[in-house]
C-alpha cells in the first residue's frame, strides 16, 4: 500500500511539472528564509551562553531615570566603583565581584607604539570569574601579580609572533599609567555571540589609576566600569535585586552643595543582569560591545514564521485549485473500496513528499547563502546537524509540520468527492468546484504581509537616511576628530602640536574638547539661578576657544572664549586640591549655553541671558557651587544618536584634560590634510600612536546597525514577494487554464482580447488591494513604536504606504499578464474544442 502510495505520489509530481516545480520551489524558498532567519534569532539568544557558570555570572547595572530637574533616562551596563565596593560588603551571596575599567591601550614593545582596542583593567582575578580558554599560562593565577598581563590570541601573534609569549614584557600606557608589565597568560580568541570586548585584561589598583580623580572612588554618581559579580550556587537573584532600593538608603550617603541636599539614589537604581542577557537586554548604553533590540530579534522570529506560512499557502492553494484535476482519480479509487481515511493517508503523503523535497532544496540554499549572511551580519551562524543540539530532529520536525499544514486541508477536499456524482457528470480537468473564497482569502494574507515589510523596509531606510543627514547643529564635511590627546605624552606638547596642525595647508581651525561627536562618555551637573530652587541638568564639558569654530557651530549670541580673558579660565589641579575648588567658588567663570540649555534656564532669549549669573556643579559638592556668568549662546549640537534626547550644554574653558581634538579644513584633499596630520602626530609624539577619524565616518558608523535593519527587512520583503508571486503565477496559469471554455464563449459573442485581459488582470488585483486595507494599520502601529525610539525622527506620511501599495499591485499585475494575455489571445475554436 505503501508503495503504491509512493509511486501515486512521484507520478502525480512528474505529470505536473510546472506545478511540481512551483511548490517545491516556494517551499524551498520559504523554508530556506525560515532557517536562516531562525538560525539567526536562535544565535541573539545564546549571547555568553558558552561560559562556565553562566548561569551565577552577572553584570551590576546602572539606570538613571528622568527626572523633573531635566535628567534624561540612561540605561547603562557601567556603573560606580562604590555601588560595586558596597554590593560585596551587603550581600553574603555574593561569592566574587570584580571591578573592570576598559580602555584602549598603548603598547610599546621594543620602542614601537601600538594600540589595543577593547582593552580591561580589572582590580582582580578576572578569569576565575569570566572562565575563558587558555592557551598558555593558568588563568586562575594570571592575574595575581600587580603587573601582570594576558592576551588573546591574535593579539598574542601581533606583538610577539607565534610561540610562547609567557614572561614576555611590554610597556603599557593607558591615562596617566605608564608601567611594564609581563605577560603572563594567552586566552583563545572569544566567539563572537559575546558581550564581552577584552583584547587585553591586566591587573590594576584603582586608587593609584584614578589618583587624580579620587572621586571616581567614592561618588556614586561616577560610573566609569564595570562590576562582574558571581553569586553562590543557589541564590535567587530576584530576592538580591527587590532588595536593592533598601540597599541604596541604607549606603548611598547624602550630597550638599551649600543650596540643598541631593542623593545619588534618588535618581539611580540598580540591578544584577544574568551575562546571557546582557546583549539583549534592557541596558544598552555604555556596553563593551553594541548590543541588539530583544523586540528586534523577536520580530524577525515572527517574520520567518509568516514567510514560511506564505510558502504552506501557496501550497495549499495550489492543491485546491487543481484539486478537480483528481475528482475521476478519487471517484475510481472510493468505487474500487478505498476508505476515506486512505485517501487522506495518500494525500498527506504526497504532500509530506513535496516537503521533503523542498527541505532538501532549503538546506542546499541554507549552506549555499550562510557564509553571506554571516559576512553580513558579522556573525557566527553555524549549522550542526548531529550534535545535542543539532537540526536533525527541527528539520524532521518541520518537513511533517510543514507536509500536514499545506496538506491537510487539500487532502480533505479531495477524499470528500462523491464518486456517483463525480462519475455521473463526467467531471472533467476544468472544471473546479467552489468559489475560491479561501484560495482569495489566503492570497490577501500573502500580499499583506509582502506589502508590511516593503513599507518597514522603505520606513527603516528613510529614518536612517535622515538620521545620517540632517542638521545636528555642527558641520560634518570637512572635519577630523583625532583621539588619545588625553595621555600625558600628548599634554605635555598639546599646544606646539596644535599649532603646527594649524599651519597644514587648507586647516582653518583646531581645538579641543571633552565633547566629540559620538563621544562614549556624558558628563551631566545641575544650574539654576541664584535664589531658584528648581535646579536644571544639564551637560558640562571643557572646550578650548576654537571649539566652536572647529565644530562649526553658529555663535548665537555673545562671544566666544578667550586667553586673554582670565576669567574664562576654570583649570584647577589634577588631582583636586581643595583650596584650587574652593578659589574657583569664590571667583566664579564665565560659561557658553547652548540653545537649549538657556531655555530650559528660564531664559526668554538669547540676549536675555548675555551677562547673567547661573549657579553651577562644576566642582565636588562640598565645596559648593560656582557662579558662572554667561558670555554667549551656541547652537544647539546632537554629538550622539538621534535616538538619544537632545542634550542641553554649558561649555567651560579649561587648559589640560581634554579627549579629544578637532580639526577644520577646506579647499584641499581630504586625505593629503590627513597624512600630513599623522606625519606630524608621529613626529611630536611618537609613542602615542595616532587616532583620527573624518567626522562623516563617525556619523555613518553610527547608523550602521539601522542600515543592517532595514537591508534585512528589504531581504525579507523581496522573499516574500518572490515567495507570494509564485503562489499567484501557479493559480493565474491554473485559473486561466481552467476558464479556457468561458473565455471561448466570451470571444464568440464579441468579447475583445483586452476585455479579456482586463477581467483576468482585475480578478487578481482585487485580493491585493485587500491586502494594503490590513497591511497599513498594521504597518502603521508597528512603524509608528519604532520611530518613537529616536529623539529626532521622520514623519509617517502616506508616501511610503501608496508606493508599497502601488508596488505589489504592478507586480502582481506583472505576474499574471503573461498567463492572461495568453489565454485572452487564444482562438475560440481551440478554445471549445480543447477537451
Amino acid at each position: 500500500m505503501w508503495r503504491n502510495y509512493m509511486t501515486v505520489g512521484v507520478r502525480a509530481l512528474a505529470k505536473n511539472r510546472a506545478y511540481a516545480a512551483i511548490n517545491i520551489a516556494g517551499l524551498a524558498l520559504g523554508i530556506a528564509a525560515c532557517l536562516l532567519i531562525l538560525g539567526f534569532v536562535r544565535y541573539e539568544f545564546s549571547y555568553d551562553g558558552w561560559l562556565p557558570d553562566a548561569d551565577r555570572t552577572f553584570e551590576l547595572q546602572d539606570f538613571y531615570h528622568a527626572t523633573k530637574e531635566g535628567g534624561e533616562e540612561m540605561k547603562l551596563q557601567v556603573t560606580s566603583f562604590a555601588a560595586g565596593a558596597a554590593l560585596k560588603k551587603d550581600f553574603p551571596q555574593v561569592e566574587q565581584a570584580i571591578y573592570v575599567k576598559s580602555s584602549n591601550a598603548v603598547v610599546l614593545k621594543d620602542g614601537q607604539p601600538s594600540t589595543i582596542e577593547n582593552g580591561l583593567f580589572s582590580d582582580g582575578p578576572l578569569f576565575t570569574l569570566l572562565q575563558v580558554p587558555f592557551i598558555y599560562g593558568d588563568p586562575a593565577h594570571a592575574l595575581d601579580d600587580p603587573h601582570s598581563l594576558a592576551l588573546n590570541e591574535t593579539e598574542a601573534k601581533k606583538l610577539f609572533g607565534t610561540g610562547n609569549p609567557i614572561g614576555r614584557t611590554v610597556t603599557l600606557a593607558a591615562g596617566d599609567l605608564m608601567t611594564d608589565y609581563r605577560v603572563t597568560g594567552v586566552y583563545r580568541d572569544l566567539p563572537k555571540n559575546t558581550s564581552l570586548a577584552m583584547n587585553m585584561v591586566a591587573r590594576f589598583d584603582p586608587q593609584s589609576f584614578f589618583a587624580k580623580v579620587p572621586a571616581m572612588l567614592t561618588s556614586w554618581n561616577n560610573q566609569g566600569g564595570y562590576y562582574f559579580v558571581r553569586l553562590r550556587p543557589g541564590t535567587d537573584v530576584n530576592a538580591i535585586n527587590a532588595a536593592l532600593p533598601a540597599w541604596e538608603k541604607r549606603n548611598i550617603p547624602d550630597e550638599d552643595d551649600g543650596t540643598r541636599k541631593t542623593n545619588a539614589g534618588d535618581n539611580q537604581d540598580w540591578k544584577l543582569t544574568n551575562i546571557r542577557d546582557i546583549h539583549l537586554g534592557e541596558a544598552q548604553m555604555a556596553g563593551m560591545r553594541a548590543g541588539n533590540d530583544r523586540g528586534t530579534i523577536i520580530t524577525f522570529a515572527i517574520i520567518a514564521l509568516l514567510i514560511l506560512g506564505m510558502a504552506c499557502v501557496n501550497f495549499t492553494n495550489l492543491a485546491t485549485a487543481r484539486a478537480t484535476q483528481r475528482a475521476r482519480e478519487v471517484a475510481l479509487r472510493k468505487v474500487l473500496g478505498a476508505t476515506r481515511r486512505q485517501l487522506i493517508t495518500q494525500f498527506i503523503g504526497e504532500s509530506i513528499l513535496l516537503a521533503g523535497i523542498a527541505m532538501l532544496v532549503a538546506l542546499a540554499l541554507v549552506e549555499l547563502t550562510l557564509p553571506a549572511l554571516n559576512a553580513f551580519l558579522k556573525a557566527d551562524i553555524a549549522l550542526h546537524y548531529f550534535a545535542l543540539d543539532g537540526l536533525i530532529l527541527p528539520v524532521i520536525g518541520l518537513t511533517l509540520v510543514v507536509g500536514l499544514a499545506g496538506g491537510v486541508y487539500p487532502a480533505l477536499v479531495l477524499s470528500r468527492f462523491e464518486p456517483a456524482r463525480v462519475l455521473k457528470a463526467n467531471k472533467s480537468a476544468a472544471d473546479a468546484e467552489g468559489s475560491g473564497r479561501l484560495r482569495n482569502i489566503l492570497v490577501v494574507g500573502q500580499f499583506a504581509v509582502s506589502i508590511g515589510l516593503i513599507i518597514c523596509t522603505a520606513i527603516v531606510y528613510a529614518q536612517t537616511v535622515y538620521a545620517r543627514t540632517s542638521d545636528a547643529g555642527y558641520r560634518r564635511d570637512g572635519l577630523i576628530q583625532i583621539g588619545n590627546i588625553s595621555r600625558p605624552q600628548v599634554e605635555r606638547v598639546a599646544r606646539s602640536l596644535m599649532e603646527e596642525i594649524r599651519r597644514v595647508p587648507g586647516v582653518t581651525a583646531v581645538a579641543r574638547s571633552t565633547i566629540s561627536v559620538d563621544p562614549g562618555n556624558n558628563s551631566v551637573t545641575t544650574a539654576n539661578l541664584p535664589g531658584s530652587s528648581n535646579p536644571v541638568a544639564l551637560g558640562a564639558y571643557g572646550a578650548d576657544p576654537d571649539f566652536f569654530k572647529a565644530m562649526g557651530m553658529r555663535l548665537i549670541a555673545g562671544r566666544t572664549f578667550s586667553e586673554n580673558q582670565p576669567r574664562d579660565d576654570a583649570t584647577t589641579p589634577q588631582p583636586t586640591v581643595p583650596e584650587a575648588e574652593r578659589a574657583l567658588v569664590q571667583r566664579g567663570v564665565n560659561v557658553i549655553l547652548s540653545e537649549d540649555a538657556a531655555r530650559r534656564l528660564g531664559f526668554v532669549d538669547p540676549q536675555s541671558a548675555m551677562g547673567k549669573m547661573i549657579m553651577i556643579g562644576l566642582t565636588q559638592p562640598e565645596y559648593g557651587q560656582v557662579p558662572a556668568s554667561v558670555i554667549g549662546i551656541v547652537s544647539d549640537a546632537r554629538f550622539r544618536s538621534a535616538r538619544d534626547p537632545l542634550q542641553p550644554i554649558f561649555y567651560f574653558y579649561q587648559t589640560n584634560s581634554y579627549f579629544n581634538m578637532a580639526v577644520r579644513f577646506q579647499g584641499a584633499a581630504p586625505k593629503a590634510v590627513y597624512d600630513r596630520i599623522e606625519t606630524i602626530w608621529k613626529h611630536q609624539v611618537p609613542d602615542i600612536p595616532f587616532s583620527a577619524k573624518f567626522v562623516d565616518d563617525v556619523v555613518r558608523d553610527l547608523y550602521n546597525a539601522d542600515e543592517a535593519r532595514a537591508e534585512l527587512f528589504g531581504m525579507f520583503a523581496i522573499l516574500a514577494v518572490v515567495i507570494g508571486c509564485l503562489g499567484l503565477f501557479g493559480l493565474a496559469a491554473f485559473t486561466a487554464e481552467r476558464r479556457t471554455k468561458e473565455i471561448g464563449i466570451r470571444k464568440v459573442l464579441g468579447a475583445r482580447t483586452r476585455d479579456i485581459l482586463r477581467l483576468l488582470v482585475w480578478q487578481f488585483s482585487r485580493p491585493v488591494l485587500i491586502a494594503n486595507l490590513i497591511a497599513w494599520p498594521i504597518a502603521w502601529w508597528v512603524m509608528r513604536g519604532w520611530l518613537n525610539g529616536f529623539d529626532s525622527r521622520i514623519s509617517l506620511t502616506p508616501a511610503p504606504f501608496l508606493s508599497a501599495g502601488l508596488l505589489a499591485m504592478l507586480i502582481a499585475i506583472v505576474t499574471i499578464s503573461a498567463h492572461a494575455w495568453r489565454v485572452a489571445r487564444t482562438s475560440p475554436i481551440r478554445a471549445l474544442r480543447y477537451e
